[in-house]
């Protein structure tokens, strides 16, 4: 006959200090695997909702990597959408938006931040379908387009960013004509200019870049064939999907750095979790002795101590799902090409009731050998 479960529960409270350390321990382990998991995923998340299969960037040649460093000639629009072959058609033009990216700071409310700028024409809308206007129109000259996390990004009160709201952009004021959300992809972490105010009050006269949308799956190599063949203007196209593909490679060092941390911190607590382990068993070594005299198994006294172990650990787990549905989900996370929110759903959660298990076993086997192995007689014999 197996130990009752209630005599797993009556010695966690035997030493309440030490099991409410270890709780917290394990919760604390917890939200950050949790949590790392949760960054990656959203990271992610932002990055494919970003991309969509039917739109290509035009690039300057040599600055694939960056848009923000992309420069190429203005009269490159019109070339492009009167040239290039495959091209989606809207109201009998071609779906070609010239457009600038720009970072640069804006005073908000007595608030001054970075921001991402993004110059624009009315044909935006063509090329990015997943662009909804909540409210307001697109920019005029003198006007501002906000996106939906832009908030967030800024660090600014949604006050501070309302319909009719001043920025100061360049000594420019610019009024917000309205709000505009895009899948929780990064373009709702930017402000949205006229193409001609952007161009005017960062003093450029080149586009960063060419945004088209397809007519059909297959064309991408025809307007790639364009931009190699047509040398003078010196274009590169590249699929909206591995642009922001490629963003997301260049983050993951980012995420690694995250797991590095996590990981360490996890072991630590590990480590902090066999000491204590140890140090909670030691003491009961003649009383488990003494169950193996009477007649209980060692099986039956390493079962024992998981059920404790896992006790503690699932109460640190209940504390990290309080942590991370009350104070985390939903918690927005700026880089420096926009912002993405934290959401623990079924794989953060399945990550949490792993590392659960493993904390309880892992921390337990180790002390459990030290002081189940001595012969009967000696253990009989300890002091603790």
């Amino acid at each position: 006959m197996a130990l009752p479960f209630q005599y797993a529960i009556r010695n966690l409270v035997r030493s309440p200090v030490r099991t409410i350390q270890m709780i917290i321990g394990s919760a604390v382990v917890m939200v950050l695997l949790m949590g790392a998991v949760a960054f990656q995923q959203g990271m992610q998340r932002s990055m494919r909702s970003s991309g969509d299969a039917q739109n290509v960037i035009i690039l300057g040649a040599g600055s694939e990597e960056s848009i923000q460093r992309s420069e190429i000639a203005a009269a490159s629009a019109a070339i492009v959408a009167a040239n290039a072959e495959g091209l989606a058609q809207f109201m009998g033009q071609a779906a070609v938006s010239p457009e600038v990216y720009y970072m640069g700071l804006v005073n908000s409310d007595g608030f001054e931040r970075q921001a991402v700028l993004r110059g624009i024409t009315e044909q935006a809308l063509w090329v990015h379908q997943q662009v909804r206007l909540r409210d307001g129109h697109l920019p005029r000259p003198g006007e501002i387009l906000v996106g939906a996390r832009a908030a967030a990004y800024l660090d600014l009160p949604e006050t501070a960013l309302a319909t009719g709201a001043l920025i100061r952009f360049e000594e420019q004021d610019y009024r917000i004509c309205g709000h505009f959300s895009a899948g929780d992809s990064v373009l709702e972490s930017e402000l949205w200019l006229d193409l001609g105010d952007l161009m005017s009050s960062s003093g450029r006269e080149s586009l960063s870049s060419l945004a088209l949308r397809l007519g059909r799956p297959d064309a991408f190599e025809e307007v790639d064939l364009f931009c190699a063949q047509r040398l003078d203007l010196e274009l590169v196209a590249l699929s909206e999907v591995d642009y922001y593909g490629s963003l997301n490679d260049f983050y993951q060092p980012l995420i690694l750095m995250a797991w590095l941390t996590t990981g360490l911190i996890a072991l630590g607590a590990l480590f902090g979790g066999l000491n204590t382990f140890y140090a909670a068993i030691s003491q009961r070594i003649r009383e488990l002795a003494a169950l193996q005299a009477i007649g209980f198994r060692r099986w039956m006294l390493i079962w024992s101590l998981i059920q404790e172990s896992l006790l503690t650990t699932s109460c640190g787990l209940i504390g990290a799902c309080v942590v991370v549905f009350g104070l985390l989900d939903g918690l927005n996370v700026g880089t420096s090409s926009g912002v993405f929110s934290l959401q623990f759903h079924t794989a953060e959660m399945s990550v949490g009731l792993i590392s659960c298990c493993l904390l309880a076993i892992l921390g337990l086997l180790a002390p459990a050998w030290h002081c189940l192995h001595p012969p009967l007689t000696s253990a009989l014999r300890s002091q603790s």
